[in-house]
């Protein structure tokens, strides 16, 4: 089966005017303007093979979101190709927009002086869904959002998570193949955000759908992603596996000890760097290539003074900064 999304190259540049301050220099640009390229997005090139859940990584003016909007048809880009489900996604063909979504956490579809339920009656009558197929569609979104009690309400007597339940039911009542997720929990308390990734994953190995990610939550790509995209400045930094990521980008782990009474005032030090010392936890960093060593003299040398001890990788978002702070990614 081939990839369901293909991007070749894709390039996005704005063409932004410029002008001094002062009145005079606003009259003279009247007359004679001066321009400057921004580029947005650099020449990326990625493909996604159907049913994947993939991240889209990268810090704000990265050129995540301008990515997103070429490939659900929004923009044009100025380079490259892509394609999606086989379709040109800038064409935007009838055909192709009945297949993919997009939903974006800070804008809304739904109408909001009516009920959601009225908001999703009028997306059926757009997308042309036949009763039975709707229904059954709708009672899905129904038990997965738990949404029975919103839908009659209207959308402003909504709090911001509830909205954002009801977004993902308008935004996914056609049954799209591909999912583009723009931030979907951004703004959202910690509750609800695990609620939309329930969903999220869920409705993934129901549908079968193709998802797109972005966040900046670190929590949303590690519950939901295997594989993601790292983008910076335009330019696509990392493709790949989220656990190789880490592993490739840190050379460190960290080694959590916790210690009985006996032995709370045994100095570590000399194992690795102490990182944490809190209520008989200390946290050492040693090299990646020394771990295993270092794990198995600690259980040695502290013996029945030793309550715990425990081996992981550092934090994802520690791994992340460094790829956005320009570091190469070894090979």
């Amino acid at each position: 089966m081939p990839p369901v999304v293909v991007v070749r190259d894709l390039a996005k540049t704005y063409r932004v005017s410029e002008r001094q301050e002062g009145l005079g220099a606003t009259l003279r640009s009247i007359f004679d303007r001066t321009y400057r390229d921004v580029p947005a997005v650099a020449g990326i090139s990625f493909e996604i093979e159907a049913g994947e859940v993939v991240g889209f990584l990268g810090p704000n003016g990265a050129g995540k979101t301008t990515t997103l909007k070429m490939l659900s048809g929004l923009l044009h880009p100025t380079a490259g190709a892509a394609r999606v489900l086989g379709h040109v996604p800038w064409e935007r063909a009838h055909a192709y927009l009945r297949l993919m979504t997009l939903l974006m956490g800070n804008r809304t579809q739904l109408v909001w002086d009516i009920p959601a339920a009225d908001s999703l009656r009028v997306l059926q009558e757009i997308y042309r869904i036949d009763d039975v197929t709707y229904r059954r569609v709708l009672s899905d979104l129904v038990e997965l959002l738990e949404l029975g009690p919103l839908l009659h309400k209207p959308v402003r007597q909504l709090s911001l998570g509830e909205r954002m339940k009801v977004e993902f039911a308008a935004g996914l009542i056609h049954s799209p193949a591909v999912a583009f997720l723009d931030e979907p929990t951004i703004g959202l308390d910690v509750t609800m955000q695990v609620r939309i990734r329930q969903f999220i994953r869920e409705h993934n190995r129901r549908s079968g759908a193709t998802i797109l990610l972005t966040s900046h939550y670190m929590d949303d790509i590690v519950a939901l992603c295997k594989r993601v995209l790292v983008i910076h400045h335009g330019r696509l930094l990392y493709d790949g596996g989220l656990a190789d990521l880490a592993e490739r980008m840190a050379p460190h782990k960290l080694i959590a000890a916790t210690l009985h009474d006996s032995a709370a005032g045994t100095d570590l030090s000399r194992y690795g760097t102490i990182v944490g010392n809190e209520a008989g936890r200390v946290t050492l960093r040693v090299s990646r290539a020394e771990a295993p060593e270092v794990t198995a003299r600690l259980v040695h040398d502290l013996g029945e003074g030793l309550a715990d001890l425990s081996l992981q990788d550092p934090p994802i978002e520690e791994v992340i900064d460094r790829v956005f702070s320009g570091e190469a990614l070894p090979t």
